[in-house]
């Protein structure tokens, strides 16, 4: 997948970014195209060769439909939580690495329903505001609204299964 300079991507478990720059630089004894990221989130900046997109999962900002989607399964039936605390972090982990918006919508469901139940530890907590970040700068871009607007759309959704996020990341 090749993108060009402005672009809108997805870099897993990190959420939105722009493609800043494409350059060639030494990688090794061999130049590498790399592109230049900057991430939405406090401006950070990432190199990604070329040759590593796939492997780092880095995609465009999903279609609207997909935005959709995604809010149809937030605003459906609670969704089943592991108990073992081990393995449910290791899944987790797995479904924000992926970068897959569905995947990060499971994670972020998952963690609030059970944030009903019982305070979450240091690190789950972390992980519900990361995709509760992710999730709204996607709604955002894809269609087309302001950050407070996504917010407003994700908190309808999930109002619909007697959800909400302003207590649980709080």
């Amino acid at each position: 997948m090749t993108f060009e300079i402005g672009d809108k991507v997805v870099y897993p478990n990190q959420g939105v970014g722009t493609i800043e720059n494409i350059s060639i630089r030494p990688f090794g004894s061999v130049p590498e195209k790399f592109y230049l990221l900057r991430l939405g989130c406090g401006g950070m900046t990432v190199l990604v060769p070329f040759s590593n997109v796939d492997n780092v999962g880095l995609r465009r900002v999903t279609k609207e439909r997909e935005i959709s989607r995604m809010l149809a399964f937030l605003s459906s039936s609670w969704y089943t939580i592991r108990s073992d605390w081990k393995v449910r972090f290791r899944e987790n982990s797995e479904k924000m690495q992926s970068g897959d918006l569905l995947k990060v919508a499971e994670v972020f469901k998952s963690l609030l329903q059970l944030h009903l139940e019982k305070p979450l530890s240091f690190r789950e907590k972390k992980m519900l505001d990361r995709s509760r970040h992710m999730l709204i700068a996607e709604i955002s871009i894809a269609s087309h609204v302001a950050e407070l607007e996504a917010s407003a759309m994700l908190e309808r959704s999930l109002a619909k299964v007697g959800l909400a996020t302003a207590a649980a990341t709080a």
